[in-house]
């Protein structure tokens, strides 16, 4: 059973950074897309970044100047590093993981197989 731990949540004021990081269980995270996916309060779940097996990013439009993913192979670890942050970012964020690069080419990174609990972000002056 794969499984997805995420930590890093917490509250910043805006224009401040949060690093969040997923680590994985019982898989090895070189054989997988993985990504962020947030949740806001009365919206849809989005896709935030995504990050395939060649290590290649895609980003929502919203965050492609002010966020990066990246992922530590040996680790096993998922990262989403965020920069000026704003309160249209506060969110719960997940992370995701997927065999094979399909999910990270698609809108969406529809086809994500499993999923972490999420951690919450809050961004409040």
């Amino acid at each position: 059973q794969v499984q997805l731990v995420e930590s890093g949540g917490g509250s910043v004021q805006p224009g401040g950074s949060l690093t969040l990081t997923c680590k994985t269980l019982k898989y090895t995270a070189d054989k997988f897309s993985m990504a962020w996916f947030r949740q806001a309060p009365g919206k849809e779940r989005e896709g935030v970044a995504c990050i395939d097996i060649s290590l290649a990013t895609r980003y929502t439009d919203s965050v492609s100047c002010r966020f990066t993913i990246f992922k530590d192979n040996a680790r096993n670890t998922l990262y989403l590093q965020m920069n000026d942050l704003e309160s249209e970012d506060t969110a719960m964020y997940y992370c995701a993981a997927a065999r094979g690069s399909g999910p990270c080419s698609r809108h969406d990174y529809v086809g994500m197989e499993y999923w972490g609990e999420g951690t919450l972000v809050t961004i409040s002056s």
